[in-house]
Protein backbone atom coordinates (compact mmCIF):
# COMPACT_ATOMS: atom_id res chain seq x y z
CA UNK A 1 0.00 0.00 0.00
CA UNK A 2 2.45 2.02 0.92
CA UNK A 3 4.41 1.65 -2.33
CA UNK A 4 1.28 2.72 -4.44
CA UNK A 5 0.81 5.69 -2.21
CA UNK A 6 4.37 6.09 -3.31
CA UNK A 7 3.71 5.95 -6.57
CA UNK A 8 0.37 8.50 -7.03
CA UNK A 9 2.50 10.99 -4.88
CA UNK A 10 5.35 11.02 -7.66
CA UNK A 11 2.86 10.56 -10.83
CA UNK A 12 1.22 13.56 -9.24
CA UNK A 13 4.03 15.56 -8.68
CA UNK A 14 6.06 14.87 -12.06
CA UNK A 15 2.58 16.02 -14.13
CA UNK A 16 2.70 19.35 -11.87
CA UNK A 17 5.76 19.41 -12.95
CA UNK A 18 5.41 19.21 -16.36
CA UNK A 19 2.54 21.26 -16.51
CA UNK A 20 4.75 24.14 -14.65
CA UNK A 21 7.53 23.89 -17.11
CA UNK A 22 5.72 23.41 -20.51
CA UNK A 23 3.74 26.93 -19.26
CA UNK A 24 -0.01 25.74 -18.72
CA UNK A 25 0.15 27.20 -15.46
CA UNK A 26 -2.05 29.82 -15.49
CA UNK A 27 0.04 33.04 -15.25
CA UNK A 28 -2.26 35.34 -13.23
CA UNK A 29 -0.74 38.15 -11.40
CA UNK A 30 -3.81 39.73 -9.61
CA UNK A 31 -7.62 38.98 -9.36
CA UNK A 32 -8.87 38.48 -13.38
CA UNK A 33 -6.05 37.65 -15.36
CA UNK A 34 -2.43 38.50 -16.36
CA UNK A 35 -1.60 41.70 -16.09
CA UNK A 36 0.34 43.76 -18.67
CA UNK A 37 4.24 44.50 -17.80
CA UNK A 38 5.32 47.61 -16.13
CA UNK A 39 7.91 49.36 -18.78
CA UNK A 40 6.29 47.74 -21.62
CA UNK A 41 3.85 48.94 -24.12
CA UNK A 42 0.30 48.98 -22.56
CA UNK A 43 -2.23 46.82 -24.83
CA UNK A 44 -3.91 49.09 -27.88
CA UNK A 45 -7.70 49.25 -27.50
CA UNK A 46 -10.15 50.73 -29.56
CA UNK A 47 -13.94 51.13 -27.60
CA UNK A 48 -17.35 53.01 -27.63
CA UNK A 49 -17.53 56.17 -26.21
CA UNK A 50 -20.33 57.72 -23.49
CA UNK A 51 -18.65 61.22 -24.89
CA UNK A 52 -19.94 61.50 -28.42
CA UNK A 53 -16.60 61.23 -29.91
CA UNK A 54 -17.91 57.85 -31.22
CA UNK A 55 -14.99 55.42 -30.57
CA UNK A 56 -11.58 56.05 -28.44
CA UNK A 57 -8.48 54.61 -29.05
CA UNK A 58 -5.55 54.84 -26.59
CA UNK A 59 -3.15 56.09 -29.47
CA UNK A 60 -5.41 58.61 -29.34
CA UNK A 61 -3.85 59.98 -26.34
CA UNK A 62 -0.48 59.96 -27.49
CA UNK A 63 1.65 62.41 -25.90
CA UNK A 64 -0.35 62.33 -22.85
CA UNK A 65 -0.14 60.18 -19.52
CA UNK A 66 -3.42 57.94 -19.08
CA UNK A 67 -4.89 56.94 -15.87
CA UNK A 68 -7.15 53.86 -17.46
CA UNK A 69 -9.77 52.60 -14.80
CA UNK A 70 -11.61 49.26 -14.73
CA UNK A 71 -14.64 49.24 -12.32
CA UNK A 72 -17.15 46.72 -12.54
CA UNK A 73 -20.36 48.40 -13.06
CA UNK A 74 -22.03 51.64 -13.43
CA UNK A 75 -24.32 53.22 -10.25
CA UNK A 76 -23.26 50.72 -7.87
CA UNK A 77 -21.96 51.91 -4.34
CA UNK A 78 -17.83 51.45 -4.78
CA UNK A 79 -17.67 52.10 -8.51
CA UNK A 80 -19.66 55.92 -7.76
CA UNK A 81 -17.63 56.44 -5.32
CA UNK A 82 -14.30 56.30 -7.34
CA UNK A 83 -15.43 57.90 -10.49
CA UNK A 84 -16.89 60.47 -8.25
CA UNK A 85 -13.48 60.98 -6.73
CA UNK A 86 -12.21 60.41 -10.28
CA UNK A 87 -14.15 63.71 -10.92
CA UNK A 88 -12.95 65.66 -8.02
CA UNK A 89 -9.50 65.63 -9.09
CA UNK A 90 -9.66 65.99 -12.78
CA UNK A 91 -8.06 69.06 -12.96
CA UNK A 92 -5.51 68.20 -10.69
CA UNK A 93 -5.08 65.14 -13.62
CA UNK A 94 -5.66 67.73 -16.34
CA UNK A 95 -2.68 70.01 -14.98
CA UNK A 96 -0.31 67.05 -15.00
CA UNK A 97 -1.33 66.68 -18.92
CA UNK A 98 -3.23 63.14 -17.58
CA UNK A 99 -6.57 61.88 -18.95
CA UNK A 100 -8.48 60.04 -16.88
CA UNK A 101 -10.65 57.10 -18.99
CA UNK A 102 -12.79 54.47 -17.28
CA UNK A 103 -13.73 51.15 -18.54
CA UNK A 104 -16.48 48.41 -17.92
CA UNK A 105 -18.34 45.94 -19.56
CA UNK A 106 -21.65 48.27 -19.51
CA UNK A 107 -23.16 49.66 -22.44
CA UNK A 108 -22.86 53.45 -23.98
CA UNK A 109 -26.61 54.41 -22.68
CA UNK A 110 -25.50 53.01 -19.44
CA UNK A 111 -21.84 54.82 -19.35
CA UNK A 112 -23.85 58.08 -20.59
CA UNK A 113 -27.01 58.15 -17.85
CA UNK A 114 -24.10 57.49 -15.02
CA UNK A 115 -21.96 60.59 -16.39
CA UNK A 116 -25.30 62.52 -16.31
CA UNK A 117 -26.27 61.62 -13.05
CA UNK A 118 -22.72 62.24 -11.37
CA UNK A 119 -21.73 65.42 -13.51
CA UNK A 120 -18.53 63.09 -14.71
CA UNK A 121 -16.20 64.88 -17.65
CA UNK A 122 -14.05 62.52 -18.47
CA UNK A 123 -14.88 59.62 -21.01
CA UNK A 124 -16.07 55.81 -20.14
CA UNK A 125 -15.56 53.13 -22.67
CA UNK A 126 -18.06 50.40 -23.34
CA UNK A 127 -16.35 46.93 -23.33
CA UNK A 128 -19.21 45.18 -23.71
CA UNK A 129 -17.17 41.73 -24.99
CA UNK A 130 -14.44 41.90 -22.01
CA UNK A 131 -12.09 42.34 -24.24
CA UNK A 132 -9.87 44.91 -23.44
CA UNK A 133 -10.38 44.01 -19.56
CA UNK A 134 -8.98 40.34 -20.44
CA UNK A 135 -5.86 42.46 -22.39
CA UNK A 136 -5.46 44.18 -19.29
CA UNK A 137 -5.57 41.52 -16.93
CA UNK A 138 -9.13 42.60 -15.51
CA UNK A 139 -12.02 40.61 -16.48
CA UNK A 140 -14.09 37.99 -14.02
CA UNK A 141 -16.73 35.91 -15.85
CA UNK A 142 -18.94 39.09 -17.04
CA UNK A 143 -17.39 42.06 -14.98
CA UNK A 144 -14.26 43.86 -15.23
CA UNK A 145 -12.33 44.19 -11.85
CA UNK A 146 -11.39 47.01 -10.08
CA UNK A 147 -8.03 47.94 -11.69
CA UNK A 148 -5.59 50.91 -12.37
CA UNK A 149 -3.06 51.31 -14.73
CA UNK A 150 -1.02 54.42 -15.12
CA UNK A 151 0.32 54.90 -19.19
CA UNK A 152 2.94 57.17 -19.79
CA UNK A 153 3.01 59.50 -23.04
CA UNK A 154 4.44 57.28 -25.33
CA UNK A 155 2.05 54.37 -24.15
CA UNK A 156 4.19 52.21 -22.08
CA UNK A 157 2.96 51.04 -18.62
CA UNK A 158 4.63 52.79 -15.64
CA UNK A 159 2.30 51.54 -13.10
CA UNK A 160 -0.73 49.29 -12.19
CA UNK A 161 -3.23 49.59 -9.20
CA UNK A 162 -4.67 45.58 -8.03
CA UNK A 163 -6.16 46.24 -4.48
CA UNK A 164 -8.08 49.31 -4.56
CA UNK A 165 -10.19 51.38 -2.18
CA UNK A 166 -12.48 53.73 -4.06
CA UNK A 167 -12.49 56.35 -1.63
CA UNK A 168 -8.94 57.05 -1.65
CA UNK A 169 -7.78 55.72 -4.52
CA UNK A 170 -7.68 58.35 -7.01
CA UNK A 171 -5.46 60.66 -4.46
CA UNK A 172 -3.12 57.85 -4.56
CA UNK A 173 -3.31 57.30 -8.40
CA UNK A 174 -2.58 61.44 -8.07
CA UNK A 175 0.44 60.48 -5.92
CA UNK A 176 2.14 57.93 -8.13
CA UNK A 177 1.46 60.01 -11.27
CA UNK A 178 3.53 63.03 -9.83
CA UNK A 179 6.29 60.38 -8.70
CA UNK A 180 6.36 58.99 -12.18
CA UNK A 181 6.69 62.44 -13.91
CA UNK A 182 9.29 63.72 -10.88
CA UNK A 183 11.31 60.84 -12.12
CA UNK A 184 11.33 61.26 -16.05
CA UNK A 185 11.69 64.89 -15.73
Amino acid sequence: MTSRRHFLTILFASCFALISWLNFAPAANALGGKLPAINQPAPEFTLPTNSGEGKLSLSDYRGQWVVLYFYPKDFTPGCTIEARRFQQDLPKYLEKNAQVIGVSADDVNSHAEFCDSQGLKFPLLADTTGAVSKAYGSWMSFVSVRHTFIIDPQGIVRETFVKVNPAIHSQEVLARLEELQQATS
